[in-house]
């Protein structure tokens, strides 16, 4: 199962620019996914952080494993169940930032769900570009009625 970023808006509420990640692929129906996101030039934090020295944000990056996860939990679930929901982080542990992520690259995540127990979903990620891990975390998050 491979989803493109219109598919993806239509389970995530988040959109430009902070619809993250372009493509779920190699999806496992709630188990583990990769999402692809495609830092570019004209990605949205480029000219404050840093200007003429480029860096995505950690916690950017941590927000497209989050995007990521949601997506895979959305993708798998019955679409009566996540009707009228959204995705809330609750912890992030154990993140780490390995090389800074520089625009024109394609970063690629690699996530899995570790756990659920009801609403509640614990996941871990890799950060890849070309090959060589950038970042990794573990997180939890729940699924809460909108408001």
């Amino acid at each position: 199962m491979r989803l493109n970023k219109k598919e993806i808006s239509e389970l995530l509420p988040h959109r430009e620019p902070m619809l993250l990640i372009d493509e779920l692929i190699d999806i496992k129906k709630l188990h583990s996914a990769t999402a692809i996101m495609n830092v570019t030039k004209n990605s949205f934090f480029v000219d404050g952080h840093f200007p003429d020295n480029p860096v995505m944000p950690g916690v950017l990056i941590v927000e497209a494993f989050g995007q990521a996860a949601a997506a895979l939990t959305a993708c798998g679930i019955d679409k009566k169940e996540y009707d009228n929901k959204l995705v809330f982080l609750m912890g992030i542990e154990k993140a780490r930032f390995r090389s800074p992520v520089i625009p024109d690259c394609k970063l690629v995540l690699k996530i899995v769900a570790i756990r659920s127990h009801g609403r509640v979903w614990k996941y871990k990620g890799e950060a890849f570009v070309e090959g060589k891990r950038m970042a990794d975390a573990k997180w939890s998050a729940t699924i809460v009625d909108k408001k």
